[in-house]
């Protein structure tokens, strides 16, 4: 037997187990698939700590005090966001139209999960899928399969016990990109949150596919808006997990009148603040390479390692290096994705202009992702929010910590943020349940219908 017959077979077992669990959560009521989608939530939220620690020994990425912190909360507002909603069964009936809507299974949802996110990315993804009655079976980054698995082993465990199905929740024992292109095109949808060769393998899967695009989160302090209230906020999100978070702020641009002002209260904010060219230069040496990627083992660590990386030393205990760039992201990889605790910082002389670095720097990393404005001026925020092409704009909130959803705005709760064609994917929103869900409609002859006559169509 071939290496790919073998890893079909051994995903074929794995899409049987899933098709029979699920086949028999379909018949479930509502209630009974809530209890099954809290239970998952709980189990993360009740061992918060223990996988936070797992999750840091393995990746070797973030810190655990802040994945203590996401696993709670994540596990808290996924579920709040999904409690009481109706995912089974008839949906609703609009008087207007006649429809009738019938919310159906989509089969079996396979999940590619990162590295950076390796217990509430496929936390959430459980969730969203077993709220509309599917089985999912994951595929964990190869440096997280260990703290992946034993989250869905835990998670299992309690189901077990209420009686679920069992093998409703699955992840791959075993690691290899032919079983990932064997999982993606046996299942029904695939959700990849992910590096941008998963996302693009997940498109080209023959499946329907949820992926992500790359972030790049710029963050504008409006003009005349207290920048002690901002920086406080951006120097959270970009510390944040050391700065793997996707969500989180990348870019302080501010006007120039108040740029010296915001450097020393990121200084105040226990940042290091890099004045000297050389150490520009180090810097930006020490965490991409000469094409401007991310270079791997600068990625989730401290702002400590970073710097002595770069050959120069910070205090004990900065949370963040701020570096002004020799330009936007389309010159210097500064202005792009930093997948550590680095926030470039930039001035404008008009709103217009800093919408304008903001874009150019989306152009290198980021476009359909995120923007964080801070401002008070609703013209201004509408302004900004027509003028930049991402899929969510965060007022006045960390970031990091908010475009994922939160208790504070109105974003679906998530791991799994959509970029729009801008970032080439199938959705401008954050993942949820219903991107998970086949919806019937039952559509009713009504007579009564007023036909318009040629003239009130064309006059």
């Amino acid at each position: 037997m071939t290496e790919h017959e073998q890893s079909v077979q051994y995903i074929n077992e794995y899409i049987a187990r899933a098709r029979a669990a699920q086949a028999e959560f379909e018949k479930m009521t509502q209630e009974q698939v809530d209890l099954a989608v809290k239970t998952i939530g709980k189990v993360v939220y009740e061992n918060a700590e223990y996988l936070a620690k797992l999750a840091v020994e393995e990746t070797r990425m973030g810190n655990v005090e802040d994945k203590i912190a996401k696993n709670k909360q994540k596990a808290g507002i996924v579920w709040n966001n999904l409690r009481g909603k109706k995912s089974r069964g008839i949906l609703d009936t609009d008087e207007k139209t006649g429809i009738t809507r019938v919310a159906k299974p989509v089969g079996v949802v396979a999940a590619i999960t990162p590295r950076t996110n390796p217990i509430v990315t496929p936390m959430s993804n459980a969730m969203f899928a077993l709220k509309c009655g599917n089985a999912i079976i994951i595929t964990a980054h190869h440096r997280a399969v260990a703290c992946s698995g034993k989250t869905i082993e835990m998670i299992n465990d309690e189901l077990r016990k209420l009686g679920y199905p069992e093998h409703l929740i699955q992840i791959l024992d075993q690691h290899s990109r032919e079983h990932t292109r064997n999982l993606i095109s046996s299942a029904d949808v695939v959700i990849a949150t992910g590096g941008a060769g998963m996302v693009t393998a997940a498109y080209s899967s023959g499946r329907p596919a949820l992926g992500v695009g790359a972030g790049n989160v710029q963050c504008i302090i409006d003009e005349g808006y207290d920048y002690k209230v901002a920086v406080p906020k951006i120097i959270t999100g970009r510390s944040y997990d050391y700065g793997i978070i996707c969500s989180g702020e990348q870019s302080i641009i501010c006007h120039k009148k108040d740029y010296d002002a915001v450097l020393k209260e990121c200084e105040a904010n226990n940042c290091y603040v890099v004045r000297d060219d050389k150490e520009r230069d180090a810097l930006r040496a020490a965490i991409f390479d000469d094409k401007g990627k991310p270079i791997s083992n600068s990625v989730g660590q401290s702002a400590e390692t970073i710097a002595e990386m770069a050959g120069f030393s910070v205090p004990k205990g900065t949370r963040a290096i701020v570096v002004q760039p020799v330009g936007t992201g389309l010159v210097d990889p500064l202005g792009g994705e930093k997948m550590c605790p680095v926030i470039a910082a930039y001035g404008y002389s008009t709103l217009e202009e800093g919408v304008d670095i903001a874009r150019q720097n989306l152009e290198k990393d980021g476009k359909g992702h995120s923007v964080s404005f801070h401002s008070d001026s609703e013209t201004n925020i509408e302004y900004v929010g027509s003028s930049l092409c991402v899929s969510r704009f965060v007022i006045n909130q960390v970031s990091a910590s908010s475009a994922g959803g939160s208790y504070f705005n109105g974003l679906a709760p998530t791991n799994t943020l959509g970029c729009g064609s801008w970032g080439h994917n199938s959705i401008s929103e954050n993942l949820d349940y219903k991107h998970l869900m086949n919806v019937s409609r039952i559509a009713r002859f009504m007579p009564n219908n007023h036909v318009p006559t040629p003239d009130e169509l064309w006059k």
